[in-house]
């Protein structure tokens, strides 16, 4: 039996960090078309995708208010030149099941935009082995991507059944099937299994992928019908974390290739993250807490040489 633990603020702010950037992935991940892949190589990849900056636009104010050791609420205001300008509230609550250092159950995390859209999803530890999850999105009153899986985590393998948009009156859907298996404390070595249908079109797709983990390296591989993705995440010491990404797409016929890195400045309460791909995209964000405000400021810019765009963005995030 996991013992009922009252989460701490420093430990309620990380469940909610991992819950949200997940969260971020499924909303990311409806737009391309494949909601599924990187859920399942979220936990292969998360070292590395923290490297690299997230793209801002515009103006965005971020209020974050904690109701309770167990509740938080968040109010977003972005004013946009390129996009929708908008409002959105989101909530987050974490349970009292504590399984972990940064792992509490259950946890129910969303956001509504002004016009009723909804991203949300549920997390919850059904036994010592056993996670479920259910996330869904809506844009207005339609029901855009909704998924639920069961994992099953044993003492050095993961197995998961992924269902993803099904309609039985249409006859559509997506089954996912992943399985990793531990060989060794730095070696995971694993396949994923992926059914679609739709009228007039079904297939199947299937990745092998593998990661190795080193005293302060990861390396990670999928191969599959879809193409091949490898990245190469180090963390030269406590300041200063690198990774580069190659990808190639066999539906796009394109490759493409990124590096991008971190540097903290823990006594100024600097963070700074740059990126540079092959497309000759260059990114930047700089990010400055006030301490000992509940206060932070964050600059991003952007430049797309081949394109010849440049965009940039403010926020200011309280709480």
């Amino acid at each position: 039996m996991q013992k009922a633990l009252s989460p701490t603020p420093a430990h309620l702010k990380s469940v909610i960090a991992n819950a949200k950037v997940c969260l971020r992935l499924i909303v990311l991940l409806s737009f391309c078309g494949s909601i599924i892949h990187v859920l399942f190589t979220y936990s292969l990849f998360v070292c590395f995708s923290e490297v690299f900056p997230v793209q801002m636009e515009g103006v965005r104010l971020v209020v974050n208010k904690g109701l309770s050791n167990h509740f938080q609420v968040s109010h977003t205001i972005t004013l946009s030149t390129l996009g929708d300008s908008g409002y959105r509230f989101g909530a987050t609550y974490v349970g009292s099941k504590q399984t972990g250092p940064a792992e509490s159950f259950p946890v129910m995390v969303g956001d509504m935009d002004n016009t009723g859209s909804l991203n949300a999803q549920i997390i919850h530890q059904l036994t010592n082995h056993v996670r479920s999850k259910v996330a869904i999105q809506t844009q207005q009153q339609k029901f855009v991507n909704w998924q639920c899986d069961a994992e099953y985590r044993g003492d050095d393998f993961t197995a998961a059944v992924t269902l993803g948009n099904p309609d039985v009156l249409v006859g559509s859907g997506i089954i996912v099937a992943h399985y990793l298996q531990s060989l060794s404390p730095s070696l995971v070595l694993g396949g994923e299994l992926v059914y679609h249908r739709r009228p007039g079109e079904e297939g199947t797709v299937t990745s092998l992928v593998g990661r190795y983990t080193g005293s302060n390296y990861v390396a990670t591989l999928t191969v599959g019908g879809a193409g091949a993705h490898a990245s190469y995440y180090h963390k030269a010491n406590d300041q200063l974390q690198v990774g580069v990404e190659f990808e190639a797409s066999t539906r796009m016929q394109d490759t493409s290739m990124s590096f991008g890195y971190q540097l903290d400045v823990p006594k100024a309460n600097l963070l700074f993250k740059g990126s540079l791909d092959s497309n000759w995209v260059v990114g930047a964000t700089l990010e400055k807490k006030l301490l000992p405000l509940p206060l932070s400021l964050a600059l991003g810019a952007f430049l797309n040489h081949r394109k010849n765009k440049f965009q940039c963005g403010f926020g200011v995030t309280i709480g």
